[in-house]
């Protein structure tokens, strides 16, 4: 019962990103994401990608900060993991 992060190792517009997840429910993803100030543009169907800048202060707000490999595990162990299969195709945006 936790809200984790990776470290930020993906490199994407200029930046690297970690994945914030929830090993219980996306409500508790979008519940800490909101008092967090992650906008949902972040939001990828289980994961928000939030940029290195923030990474930090997100475990000081008690993200557990994990290896991606652990990361991965407990999202898959959670039940809430979307597999690539039913993922939206590039450049679909969840708010279009």
């Amino acid at each position: 019962m936790a809200v984790l992060i990776d470290p930020p190792l993906w490199p994407a517009h200029g930046t690297t990103w970690s994945h914030l997840i929830s090993d219980t429910s996306i409500e508790e993803l979008h519940a800490f994401a909101d008092a967090n100030r992650v906008p949902r543009r972040g939001f990828d169907l289980d994961h928000y990608d939030v940029p290195a800048s923030r990474h930090h202060e997100l475990v000081a707000a008690g993200a557990v900060s994990v290896d991606a490999h652990a990361l991965v595990r407990r999202l898959l162990a959670s039940g809430l993991r979307v597999p690539a299969k039913d993922r939206h195709p590039r450049g679909y945006s969840a708010e279009s």
